[in-house]
């Protein structure tokens, strides 16, 4: 190393020192520390997950909860045709039981659709889903 001078050997040796020392020291056994404030706790077990059984009584794609129906809304005894064609309600209301199609009217709620298994009526701002009579969220 002809060209180097005393300054560039220097930090040389000092760049050669660091490369070999901080690895061993990076390895060293941490110290124990005598101070019982800072010992940690060791860590709970995880609480045991609920029993299976529980995931398969609930209902696969269930329509979310509500309110309790108003006790004047008409009941649903079922629905005939097609959904989204011909399909018709057939609901007991105060005055008997009549057919109502989407749009139709019965003790002042409005039939506004149907599924498979509900009726969605409507009377000013409130709105009551009537499930289908043996359906799992009867009133």
């Amino acid at each position: 190393m002809a060209g180097l001078t005393l300054r560039q050997h220097a930090l040389l040796a000092g760049a050669a020192l660091v490369a070999l020392t901080v690895p061993l020291w990076l390895l060293r056994e941490p110290a124990p520390t005598a101070s019982p404030t800072n010992a940690l706790a060791p860590l709970a077990a995880p609480a045991p997950p609920p029993p299976l059984r529980a995931a398969f009584a609930r209902t696969l794609f269930a329509p979310p909860a509500t309110d309790a129906l108003p006790a004047d809304t008409p009941e649903l005894l079922g629905v005939v045709g097609r959904l989204g064609r011909d399909a018709v309600a057939m609901v007991r209301g105060s005055d008997g039981t009549r057919t109502l199609s989407p749009g139709d009217s019965i003790d002042g709620w409005q039939l506004r659709s149907l599924a498979i298994d509900a009726a969605y009526f409507t009377r000013g701002g409130q709105s009551a889903r009537v499930p289908m009579p043996g359906s799992d969220d009867q009133r």
